[in-house]
């Protein structure tokens, strides 16, 4: 199995992806921590081409969990996929997520992805990037984006799977390990 796990920032998308991967024994890829460059530089960004290719380097394997809404990636991501998991919370539910784990890592200093020394910090947090800033300003427009993926997808081999409460997200990764 090739899972792809997307939702707004803040959804859960890594703690699900992460759970699943290691129910399932396979390898999580997180998205997140192949563009964040330190010093927050982001290679989706500043180097497009390379992002692509390192996602579809960590995506070559036959089986895996991922997750991270990159369009840029999403054509190589959908090419191997053969889940789409879009967990689609309320905003109360994706907004109380972000702010408790934009504190948690803040007050913590903890380095968010290994190597590169980027951290939360506190005096960011009304920054229009910041991840509770970004959740806020594009919740609605991912819910377009990932309605109008999810049609697109009808009918393809991709199974989608549409994920509304947490519980709904702890049935999932039972079912798909009992698949697997």
């Amino acid at each position: 199995m090739r899972i792809a796990a997307v939702g707004t920032s803040g959804s859960g998308k890594t703690t699900f992806a992460r759970a699943l991967a290691a129910r399932l024994g396979v390898r999580h890829i997180d998205l997140d921590a192949v563009t964040w460059q330190p010093g927050w530089v982001a290679l989706h960004e500043t180097d497009p081409a390379e992002f692509v290719r390192r996602a579809a380097e960590a995506m070559a394997d036959e089986a895996w969990v991922s997750c991270g809404n990159y369009i840029t990636s999403r054509p190589s991501l959908l090419a191997r996929a053969t889940d789409l998991v879009w967990l689609d919370y309320p905003r109360p539910l994706v907004m109380s997520r972000v702010i408790r784990r934009s504190f948690t890592r803040a007050w913590g200093r903890q380095e968010l992805w290994p190597g590169t020394g980027n951290r939360e910090d506190f005096a960011r947090w009304f920054d229009k990037g910041h991840p509770i800033r970004w959740a806020w300003d594009t919740y609605d427009r991912r819910k377009r984006q990932y309605e109008a993926l999810f049609a697109a997808l009808a009918g393809s081999d991709i199974r989608t799977h549409r994920v509304t409460r947490p519980w709904e997200a702890d049935a999932l990764i039972a079912k798909l390990a009992a698949e697997a």
